[in-house]
């Protein structure tokens, strides 16, 4: 595969609203040891882009400073050291930024095979959304099958993933979402309950549903007061697992439902994780979630895809939360 001197990308200059992203031209960046280059085909639109775009979610040191955390493509350089992965394989990857471009460089344990019967676009859906709910649901939150979970956000790309993969795995699951037609997505998705919190009090609700007893864990992106409302909605040992703030992550609460029920209260990032972890949780969701992908079972849903000149446009969408599942840029065809 010969490679070009440049590549495109998206620039997002100094940061601001949508419409500072902008597609340039640059050298393709250089491959370090330990790492492949990926000729992206396909890349995924996140929650953490428009943060990052915004100045409030800078890269990790050595990253690329350009936007994306997932792609799907082929592989068209290997670096030293790297065994597994040779030119012109079909892969996906969790990046560590730069996924807005026709190339970027990812550490090698990052990296899975696309599964057996999905295209390159739904592979490019997979790896920010599935590797943070394995991390949070599963291993920080410690989701059992039998056991109730509560999903705030229903109808994002996370959301849908944790609605999807807890009742994989033998949970009742109960959702959070703002509109009738995101009521009706996430009942098709197989969510249990679905709660709109602008037509009801979220906190009686799941009181009703389990009978007074409680959720025995909470995935929650919101923060504010659905923080002190989320630990009245938990049952005894129940478990709160926080992975971002919608709202201030600074609020003022009474702490004793923590001793009171025993609870714990967690959260994580998945960026500023070391690279080993990342390869750890990377091999966790192949052995585990891979053959359940491949069965055709709890499939990435996509909502919208864009050409990757037209990323302003998707920033925008994903702002407006209008969406129903991920957003996906086309950088050179699936």
């Amino acid at each position: 595969m010969t490679l070009p001197a440049t590549m495109r990308f998206i620039d997002h200059g100094r940061g601001g609203p949508p419409d500072v992203l902008k597609e340039g031209t640059g050298p393709l960046p250089s491959l370090a040891e330990g790492e492949v280059m990926i000729r992206v085909a396909w890349a995924g639109v996140n929650r953490p882009d428009v943060l990052q775009r915004g100045g409030s979610y800078p890269p990790p040191p050595g990253a690329s400073p350009y936007l994306g955390l997932e792609v799907s493509g082929e592989i068209a350089a290997v670096g030293a050291g790297v065994q597994r992965w040779k030119l012109g394989d079909r892969v996906c990857a969790l990046t560590n930024g730069g996924g807005y471009a026709e190339y970027v460089n990812v550490p090698a344990g990052q990296v899975l095979p696309v599964p057996r019967g999905l295209s390159m676009l739904q592979a490019a859906a997979l790896p920010e959304t599935y590797f943070t709910v394995w991390a949070n649901v599963f291993e920080r939150g410690g989701l059992k099958a039998g056991e109730t979970l509560l999903v705030h956000g229903g109808s994002s790309g996370i959301g849908i993933t944790a609605i999807q993969m807890a009742k994989a795995w033998g949970a009742t699951v109960y959702a959070t979402v703002g509109s009738a037609d995101k009521v009706r997505a996430c009942q098709a998705l197989g969510a249990d309950a679905v709660i709109n919190y602008r037509e009801a009090d979220y906190v009686a609700e799941i009181a009703r549903l389990t009978g007074g007893k409680g959720v025995n864990e909470i995935l929650d992106m919101v923060g504010g007061d659905y923080i002190a409302r989320n630990l009245k909605c938990l049952a005894l040992e129940g478990r709160l697992v926080q992975i971002a703030f919608l709202q201030p992550s600074r609020v003022e609460i009474d702490l004793m439902p923590v001793m009171i029920k025993r609870l714990t209260f967690t959260g994580s990032t998945l960026r500023a994780r070391p690279t080993a972890e990342k390869a750890k949780l990377a091999q966790t969701l192949e052995r585990e979630v891979w053959p359940k992908l491949e069965a055709g079972q709890m499939l990435p849903q996509i909502y919208r895809e864009f050409p990757l000149a037209d990323a302003a446009a998707a920033h925008a969408l994903m702002e407006s939360s209008a969406h129903i599942g991920k957003i996906m840029l086309k950088v050179a065809g699936g």
